[in-house]
């Protein structure tokens, strides 16, 4: 039933795009060339498949960069923006994850965070890169992990704050690709705003103007963390453990490149 729920889903989608569709959904197997980016292969949106999405922040910044997103988590996640299916990231069908053109994962971070490497308890969560690495790989398709400092990920590429204009989180992530992928300038990281009274800095800056720390207690409103992080629609719970969606927007822009490349070379192959 769930198979079937996401195939209408996804028909649904194709169908908001390319009303004159003639294809059942069992007869539409996607790839690269008929997909993917308007300037190389034609009108179609490229789809990407967001696994362990939350609230959307990641998949907001995909779907600003051009793709439409479909969303999977194992709980619900009622704030999300984009289309949303509940399910077992683990346990989907290698079948489904076929009809996306892209995948994004954002597996558990607990078990790799500094506060459980302090805490001693990273045994307590999940540890689940590696099997979601594998998952991805079997797909064939492009693919993006996504975590934090310390986890395991390949080759990967930090993303902070600093680097995107309107942002005011430091909030470092790791970015493992099988496509290219080059960080901005890493700038020198600001102070952030407090409440501890201990530091210097202590009442010398605003939380409307300067840099905020959102994971945990915070140090700023609700309000000002959504500006800071360029998402309005989470509950603090929600925003600690997201993205910012500038940061997979770039992302987003560089596998739209990629996504362009590869069209191209596969239309140039068969010319």
């Amino acid at each position: 039933m769930l198979h079937e729920a996401v195939q209408a889903r996804i028909t649904n989608i194709l169908d908001e795009f390319d009303p004159a569709r003639q294809r059942s959904l069992d007869d539409w197997q996607p790839s690269i060339s008929n997909g993917a980016v308007k300037k190389a292969v034609g009108r179609q949106r490229p789809l990407l498949l967001d696994l362990f999405c939350c609230a959307g922040g990641a998949g907001v910044g995909y779907q600003r960069a051009g793709f439409d997103v479909i969303g999977v988590d194992i709980v619900p996640r009622p704030n999300n923006p984009l289309p949303f299916l509940q399910a077992d990231a683990m346990t989907l069908d290698p079948k489904f994850v076929a009809l996306f053109d892209a995948i994004h994962a954002s597996p558990p971070c607990q078990s790799y965070s500094d506060l459980a490497k302090r805490n001693g308890n990273g045994g307590d969560w999940p540890r689940l890169v590696e099997p979601v690495r594998e998952l991805l790989e079997r797909s064939g398709k492009p693919y993006v992990i996504e975590n934090v400092e310390g986890a395991p990920l390949r080759d990967a590429v930090i993303l902070c704050g600093t680097m995107f204009p309107g942002l005011r989180v430091l909030r470092h992530r790791l970015f493992e690709t099988n496509f290219p992928l080059k960080a901005p300038p890493h700038a020198k990281h600001p102070k952030v705003h407090t409440f501890d009274k201990r530091k210097a800095h202590f009442g010398k800056t605003d939380e409307w103007k300067d840099f905020v720390q959102v994971t945990g207690g915070g140090n700023c409103s609700l309000a000002s963390a959504r500006d800071a992080m360029g998402i309005e629609w989470m509950t603090k719970g929600e925003i600690n453990e997201a993205i910012p969606p500038a940061y997979t927007e770039y992302v987003g822009l560089a596998l739209m490149r990629h996504l362009a490349v590869t069209a191209t070379t596969e239309a140039a192959t068969h010319d």
